[in-house]
């Protein structure tokens, strides 16, 4: 069994995966959501280490500034790619998320793209396409949950 870290860009489909693998059965934790995320697009550090401490088997996704100093922890780290205008298209349609409305949240997602995609691409352990159907890709979240 593992830990599994799901990460990528806004847009590319992070929660609508992570929803998936929940309802086969598995923890999951949306960091997105429920105060995971401190000033500073920070993980709350110490709350991450307990969560990762307490579950050999989990699905987390989320992007943050700090998420490199948890690898170690992660048996899998599955970066998420999708093309900048595709995502573009889903943030500005979305509605469980309100980020990436605006003009200026739409060129940060064209700059993390440029800047921090690279970055997260170098580290992960795996890549994804998230033009793939969510089946699919949870089935492939799913063997690495138990690898």
């Amino acid at each position: 069994m593992a830990r599994v870290l799901l990460t990528g860009m806004s847009g590319a489909g992070k929660s609508t995966l992570l929803a998936a693998v929940a309802r086969r059965g598995y923890t999951t934790v949306d960091t997105d959501y429920d105060g995971w995320v401190l000033p500073g697009a920070l993980w709350d550090a110490d709350r991450m280490s307990t969560l990762l401490a307490e579950h050999g088997t989990i699905a987390v996704c989320g992007t943050a500034e700090n998420q490199g100093l948890f690898y170690d922890r992660f048996e899998h780290v599955v970066y998420l790619r999708v093309p900048l205008e595709t995502l573009l298209d889903r943030v500005r349609v979305r509605t469980n998320n309100p980020y990436g409305k605006t003009t200026e949240q739409q060129a940060d997602i064209a700059r993390y793209i440029a800047e921090v995609e690279p970055l997260i691409r170098r580290t992960a352990t795996l890549e994804l396409d998230g033009l793939l159907p969510i089946s699919v890709l949870a089935d492939r979240i799913e063997s690495c949950l138990h690898s």
